[in-house]
């Protein structure tokens, strides 16, 4: 019985987690079909959020939903993008995207997040100068480096990061140019594990122990609000930050 419980408690944490994640996606689908229209072949905003949905095995219909009801078509909620900026113990610079159709509540959640941990929110633009925008594709652990890097010059690729930890790789894109590069390396046989349009900071910043442990809790804290799509920080963290 109590293996049981523990397997149908672990269940339903992968459940939570899963709709969490997909709330995030449907709000993601909403903006981007409202800011650039319906059409994915014109919107490229839009066309990374229905990919990161099928990705996911999101149903059709429900994607379809979320642009109907962002174009008008649908009755649906109106959301706002806000961005939040901050440091974490450590001087951690920390960015907070969130989508929301309740700012106070918004806010209120972030800044609880931050001072929980030690943590202090800061003015627009305090930290988002250290972070550029880029396109990545990650590639797993036993992936064939030099044939990826190869490949990625002859697409057009900006970088290419191998992590000598564990090997893995990623391939750096300009953002206007993210899907013309991943089109190139699934032509040539090598379809990303992962792939998406984020932030990365110029420099990371080490930290260890104690500190580390609390910027990976603020992260999750962050990570786990409703409103929150995405959280990008310059933590260099270690094994012991997950201890």
């Amino acid at each position: 019985m109590g293996r049981l419980m523990k397997i149908e408690g672990r269940k339903n944490a992968q459940d939570a987690r899963r709709g969490k994640i997909f709330t995030k996606i449907i709000r993601e689908l909403s903006v981007a079909a409202r800011a650039g229209g319906s059409d994915a072949k014109s919107n490229p905003r839009l066309r990374l959020a229905m990919d990161r949905a099928l990705g996911l095995n999101m149903a059709k219909d429900v994607i379809e939903r979320a642009v109907k009801k962002a174009t008008g078509e649908l009755e649906g909620v109106s959301y706002e993008e806000i961005r939040y900026e901050g440091y974490a113990p450590g001087g951690i610079a920390v960015i907070v995207d969130c989508m929301t159709d309740n700012k106070v509540r918004t806010v209120a959640d972030v800044r609880h997040a931050f001072s929980k941990c030690g943590g202090n929110l800061g003015t627009d633009g305090s930290v988002s100068f250290m972070f550029k925008k880029r396109g990545v594709l990650g590639y797993a652990v036993g992936a064939n480096e030099d044939a990826i890097t190869e490949a990625a010059i002859d697409a057009g690729a900006d970088d290419i990061v191998v992590y000598p930890e564990d090997g893995a790789i990623d391939v750096l894109t300009a953002p206007e140019s993210f899907e013309t590069v991943k089109a190139a390396m699934i032509a040539a046989g090598f379809a990303p594990a992962e792939s998406a349009v984020t932030y990365r900071a110029d420099n990371d910043v080490a930290v260890a122990g104690d500190t580390a442990q609390q910027v990976v809790k603020m992260i999750d804290m962050l990570e786990d609000l409703d409103d929150v799509q995405n959280v990008y920080h310059n933590a260099e963290l270690g094994q012991d930050a997950y201890q």
